[in-house]
């Protein structure tokens, strides 16, 4: 109760255009508040639907302190379920991935179906009644071929997302997609400071030379509002609208995600050193190579990159205050033979740099972060709107639920 009254006076305090007080970068108390706030009851991104194909097929997916499994059940649906057998609580699947026919319990042999429901438990009695232990279920959405949890008892309303992103990512057609390559790192800063980093190219032309290659670092390109975009982004999008490419800039009235289509530099086609692609099967129903590429936020843990010959995914999870796990994935077209469609290097090349660099970046942030002597900075507004925005809606989106929430209510 303490706790969160303090917590709100600290929002309260925090100067408009600044980036935030110390506590927020450091404080486990914080992290866990943060966690609570948004990771236990937003929508997440949490893999690409091609990752699990068949029937069977499963991965395993940490946030916080919940264990989940997400896995295609018999009847092709994509379910999320908690990862705890309902015996005495056992982890049901160990592996990040796999695949089996049913859910079995190493414990005691508890066997679930694909889709949590019990069906076999030796020995537990007449009077057991297995309809009332199956496993318990966490809500997720299957949406243009990639995978959202949500944690909350009550899932908010995903519906105008769900809209777009069957709008924006339907000609990608990322079902008829496959993961070329997997990438997990570990950077040694809060989360907050990792999405911050996501969400400005202030810092690109001095540390990420092989992304400047082909991604323009002007400020219109992290713009919070259409009107930021220069003539040649919307004319992009209007050449690409003519194609049937849904491109033009659209974000969500609550700040939770954003969507635009942007071109590359010059004649670019995607993220390599030559500009080239780097995939000769494009995906989907795209045609043209210089599509550029369909940027999505969706906060608190995800930025994506869609182009006309890959996909790149990513999803963020903070592990304890000062350390955030960043996975990143490359879709290419389920079709597309390694060696002779696509060059594995060339692929990743790009974005397995900058991932490094934003890591190394983000590293000395917090360093310097948990010095004494730090305090606030202002935000560029030239070229941080995209940072200002995220921490504004950090700021109120924390303030509001903390207000909402029952301890706060107690305290008053």
């Amino acid at each position: 109760m303490t706790h969160n009254v303090e917590l709100r006076d600290r929002l309260l305090r925090q100067k408009d255009g600044y980036s935030l007080e110390q506590a927020f970068y450091t404080s486990e108390s914080i992290l866990e508040a943060d966690l609570e706030s948004f990771f236990y009851q937003d929508w997440l991104f949490m893999i690409p639907a091609c990752e699990i194909s068949k029937s069977g097929d499963y991965v395993t997916q940490k946030v916080g302190q919940y264990d989940i499994v997400i896995v295609r059940g018999d009847d092709g649906i994509i379910r999320a379920l908690h990862n705890s057998c309902r015996h005495r609580g056992s982890r049901l699947c160990s592996a990040q991935k796999g695949s089996a026919p049913k859910l079995v319990c190493p414990y005691h042999q508890w066997t679930y179906e694909l889709d949590g429901k019990l069906l076999y438990a030796r020995d537990m009695g007449d009077d057991f009644k297995p309809e009332q232990h199956s496993l318990k279920a966490v809500h997720c959405r299957e949406i243009a071929g990639l995978v959202f949890i949500c944690l909350a008892n009550i899932a908010p309303d995903f519906s105008e997302l769900e809209g777009h992103l069957a709008n924006y990512l339907g000609p990608h057609k990322l079902g008829n997609a496959k993961v070329a390559h997997s990438s997990t790192i570990v950077e040694n800063g809060n989360w907050k400071l990792v999405f911050e980093n996501n969400r400005e190219c202030y810092h690109c032309s001095g540390s990420h030379p092989a992304l400047c290659r082909t991604f323009p670092d002007a400020p219109a390109f992290t713009a919070v509002t259409s009107a930021g975009f220069p003539q040649d982004v919307k004319d992009h999008w209007k050449k690409c609208e003519a194609i049937d490419l849904p491109s033009k800039y659209v974000i969500d009235p609550g700040s939770y995600w954003r969507l635009a289509r942007v071109p590359l530099i010059g004649e670019a086609e995607s993220f390599t050193m030559s500009g080239k692609t780097a995939v000769s099967r494009l995906m989907g129903d795209i045609s043209v190579k210089a599509a550029g590429s369909l940027l999505l936020f969706s906060y608190p843990n995800s930025w994506n990159h869609f182009l006309s010959d890959h996909a790149i995914v990513f999803q963020v999870m903070p592990i304890n205050a000062v350390q955030t796990q960043v996975t990143t994935k490359w879709l290419v077209h389920k079709d597309a033979v390694e060696g002779r469609d696509y060059d594995l290097e060339t692929l990743t090349h790009v974005w397995k740099n900058t991932n490094d660099e934003d890591r190394r970046v983000v590293e000395e942030n917090q360093i310097g972060v948990n010095s004494p002597a730090y305090e606030p900075g202002p935000y560029s507004p030239i070229h941080e709107s995209g940072v200002l925005q995220f921490v504004e809606w950090y700021k109120a989106t924390l303030l509001s639920r903390l207000e909402g929430s029952s301890l706060m209510q107690a305290a008053e």
